[in-house]
């Protein structure tokens, strides 16, 4: 456990957040290892189909960690209170909550995901490997429910290195996973799929039990049983506040994917390619809001405004270095890491992804403000105005459909994403300008 309501804050910050960009980078390499394995020994149709869908089971994951996200705030200020009690109340009310959703979403998922590909306009020729890939990855909805929320607690008591061991173990284990069941077993898509999977399930069973042996304070006794409806009413607000939010963006991105597969086949293989190296790149910046979140409910736990003051001041600066490093790095090398995602010689293909990648990461700046800002009013349990900052987005990308890519192509996808990005930091910056959420 770490108590981050001691220590100067950016080294406290970065301490927590390293661990959780290692874990994300390797969450993003699995996937990258996935798609490669997909592009170079079964097709470039099934590298298409991934790209065209994954949207869908992204959607739904990042609904999932969004309440897991959600459910750790109540219990971080608890442990920066010092509350051990009311912690593992919150930790019995959180499971119980998210095994009724997990259940729930992941059966709706599975009832309706024709109908949402077609919506989504996924090509004919790519329809059946799609469908394949997505039913068996939503069928492992639960091992990645499991995951988030043993990771969000530990993240939550400021553990962030567990998740991350726990991580690398499943990284082996699905890519030795890739290669058997791809290349000797030649089960295809749906080998990557169900190597993808069983690789989450180890990584959940993991972290669980590393909890069971490590962590007693966190296991819950038969008095943390009995709840009360408080406990789960503000456990329930906290959770769906980060789950729709989430879930209003992907949605958001979601309705561009439709736009997206609309341009054609090798649009799509240049997006899903420069998104996978964006993404990567984006997780140097994502990962100090979350750790932002963790960092500012401890302190309200505890009681240290201005602390939390001095902390977002100094992750602001903190996230400015390394846009300004990753805005180098892709202005060197995206091109030739596009190429060897994508599998493909193709000068339009990788023209198209390298120019998504290099005009995207311009606007880092006003990325990393943004995670940080909303993060941290998620951590003081401000939730009206990050939801109203997801709206936004989820405008701007129907906006990008119905008029910037039927103007512009695929240059209007790569101009929504920076234009939601600078609305939505101008809205979350207003709270902090206006009126004063730290009190």
């Amino acid at each position: 456990m770490k108590d981050m309501t001691k220590g100067f804050p950016a080294k406290v910050i970065l301490a927590f957040a390293i661990p959780l960009m290692l874990g994300n980078i390797l969450q993003q390499f699995y996937n990258i290892v996935d798609s490669k394995i997909v592009s170079q020994y079964v097709s470039v149709q099934a590298f298409e189909a991934v790209g065209a869908t994954a949207i869908v089971a992204h959607t739904l994951i990042a609904f999932i960690n969004g309440l897991t996200q959600g459910f750790a705030i109540p219990i971080a200020t608890a442990f920066g209170a010092g509350d051990f009690h009311s912690l593992r109340k919150n930790i019995v009310a959180s499971v119980r909550l998210l095994v009724i959703f997990t259940v729930s979403l992941s059966a709706a998922c599975m009832i309706f995901i024709r109908p949402i590909l077609v919506l989504l306009k996924t090509p004919d020729t790519i329809m059946p490997d799609a469908l394949s890939y997505l039913r068996i990855i939503l069928m492992g909805t639960a091992f990645v429910a499991l995951y988030n929320m043993c990771a969000s607690i530990l993240r939550a008591v400021g553990d962030s290195k567990t998740p991350l061991y726990c991580l690398l173990i499943s990284v082996v284990i699905n890519i030795f996973l890739d290669l058997l069941f791809v290349i000797p077993l030649h089960m295809g898509i749906r080998g990557a799929a169900l190597a993808t999977i069983l690789a989450q399930a180890m990584s959940g069973a993991a972290c669980f039990a590393f909890i069971l042996l490590k962590f007693k304070d966190l296991i819950p006794r038969r008095e943390d049983k009995l709840l009360t409806g408080d406990i789960y009413s503000e456990l329930f607000s906290a959770g769906i506040a980060m789950a729709l939010m989430t879930c209003i963006v992907n949605i958001g991105t979601i309705i561009l994917q439709s736009g997206i597969n609309g341009l054609g086949e090798d649009i799509i293989a240049a997006h899903t390619s420069g998104r996978k190296l964006l993404e990567i790149m984006m997780v140097f910046i994502y990962t100090i809001g979350i750790a932002m979140t963790t960092y500012v409910s401890q302190n309200l736990g505890a009681g240290q405004k201005e602390r939390i003051r001095s902390g977002i001041r100094q992750s602001f600066v903190i996230v400015t270095v390394i846009s300004t490093v990753l805005l180098l790095f892709a202005l060197a090398f995206a091109e030739p890491i596009v190429r060897w995602i994508v599998s493909s010689d193709d000068a339009y293909i990788v023209s198209q992804g390298v120019r998504y990648v290099k005009f995207d990461t311009c606007f880092f700046y006003a990325l990393g403000p943004l995670f940080i800002l909303r993060c941290s009013l998620q951590g003081l349990g401000r939730k009206v105005v990050p939801l109203i900052s997801s709206a936004a987005e989820l405008a701007i990308k129907i906006i990008a459909v119905l008029v910037l890519i039927p103007a512009y192509g695929y240059f209007g996808v790569v101009l929504t994403e920076p234009i939601s990005w600078c609305v939505m930091t101008a809205i979350l910056i207003l709270p902090f300008l206006f009126k004063n959420p730290i009190r």
